[in-house]
């Protein structure tokens, strides 16, 4: 749920906070509480389509900082035949 918003208020995205401004982590819990209304099917039809596009955001947002997460750790040093041959940290620059 979004922290100072009672269950069922809905701030239009344009009076949320930037997506890009969030953590992870309030980006995730900002999309669950827009997952829980929706499910709960009490909000209306415009208002529901604005939801789902803000979520849409949402998730992208998270994938996003997901995948880019994973492929800092998991930076593999490979051989020029392309086997494994060992690890490089995850902060280092190609």
């Amino acid at each position: 749920m979004l922290h100072g918003m009672d269950e069922g208020t809905v701030l239009p995205p344009a009076a949320g906070q930037d997506i890009a401004g969030l953590s992870f982590e309030q980006a995730l819990a900002a999309l669950e509480g827009i997952v829980q209304q929706l499910e709960r099917g009490d909000v209306p039809l415009d208002q529901s389509i604005s939801l789902y596009e803000r979520g849409e955001a949402l998730r992208l947002a998270c994938q996003q900082r997901l995948d880019a997460a994973q492929a800092r750790i998991e930076r593999i040093v490979t051989a020029a035949d392309g086997r494994a041959t060992g690890t490089r940290p995850f902060d280092t620059e190609d």
